[in-house]
């Protein structure tokens, strides 16, 4: 018989090594994952299997469905903002038709094993885009269904894949005669800049706020390339895999949407750089503004408003600014390199 399991994509991503320490206990589903990369260690001897391949690799899929059933999918696999705006066929092929395969999977084995699949999918605040600073000040906090006119390749992925989430699962083949539910419980976050004290800033046109810290830890200068009143919101690394998990958790009947911004605090880059001077007093961090990546920060809002995630499933992040500071990225980025990691 096959066993049943919830499968991650991109498993071997930090907030992927903290879904694996969540699901890994469960005793209704086994744990199967799959990455581009040789899995670390640490989560690979938790695993029922775990195997390195391409989510566009249909093969790779038809293997998966032909040894497990699936009942859940949490898909982290995804090509981030700059290195999208270097290679967007690459990343449609990957954030769009690797999410579709997906999806049509998940479609598949709920029409076997007759039970819904949930599919939670990490959206982002990229699906934003506001024409110019000005306008993103005046606006303040943004509902989902506000601005959304993407300027990046992965905003419009990720925007793209939010509405085939929703397709699938209340509009499939809405023509067909013998049309039945797809069994799809899609479930998208819209993350906002997630800082991590673990893992390295890999690419994301947030990342400036955790390369000044991880900069200053290390004693190098860093030149952030964006102004001191660029601003964003940001998220601890912890409140994305809360959300995630909180998420996945709550009853189908308390969603009003299939689309929920998550936040926690926003502040400017200056307000960054400032608070990492408290820690790090000798650290050298100047703003030396990239024009065109400044320009994508300027489109995406300065804050979001969470309220139905706060009113529909109880969401509610545990570190403010304070807290992500003193309690999680100082220690932690501290230990990180006094261990020479």
């Amino acid at each position: 018989m096959r066993k049943p399991v919830a499968l991650i994509t991109g498993a071997n991503g930090e907030i992927g090594h903290g879904l694996v320490d969540h699901l890994c206990g469960r005793d209704d589903l086994d744990l199967i994952a799959i990455d581009l990369n040789p899995f670390a260690p640490e989560i690979e001897h938790r695993l029922t299997a775990g195997l390195v391949g391409d989510i566009v690799d249909v093969s790779l899929l038809e293997r998966l469905v032909s040894e497990y059933e699936i009942h859940e999918i949490y898909h982290l696999a995804a090509l981030l903002s700059t290195r999208a705006e270097y290679t967007p066929a690459r990343a449609h092929q990957v954030n769009v038709e690797g999410t579709l395969n997906l999806l049509q999977l998940a479609h598949d084995q709920a029409q076997w094993h007759g039970n819904p699949v949930k599919f939670l999918f990490p959206s982002s605040i990229a699906a934003y885009g506001f024409p110019d600073r000005a306008t993103k000040a005046k606006h303040g906090r943004v509902s989902e269904i506000e601005y959304n006119f993407p300027t990046t390749m992965y905003g419009c992925n990720k925007l793209y894949c939010e509405h085939l989430g929703r397709y699938f699962t209340s509009h499939y083949r809405q023509l067909a005669a013998d049309r039945t539910s797809t069994g799809v419980d899609f479930r998208a976050l819209r993350f906002p800049g997630l800082i991590s004290a673990i893992s390295m800033p890999s690419g994301g046109t947030s990342d400036y706020a955790p390369e000044m810290i991880h900069a200053a830890a290390r004693g190098e200068p860093y030149a952030c390339f964006v102004d001191h009143e660029a601003t964003l919101p940001f998220m601890a690394m912890p409140d994305g895999v809360k959300a995630l998990i909180d998420f996945a958790a709550a009853d189908a009947s308390r969603l009003a949407q299939r689309v929920y911004n998550v936040t926690s605090f926003s502040r400017t880059a200056g307000e960054i750089r400032d608070r990492v001077l408290e820690d790090f007093p000798n650290a050298d961090i100047t703003f030396s503004p990239d024009p065109p990546r400044a320009a994508i920060v300027d489109s995406w809002p300065a804050d979001v408003d969470d309220t139905p995630a706060r009113n529909d499933w109880g969401w509610s992040p545990d570190y403010d600014a304070a807290r992500a500071f003193d309690e999680y990225l100082v220690p932690k980025i501290r230990e990180f390199y006094e261990r020479g990691d």
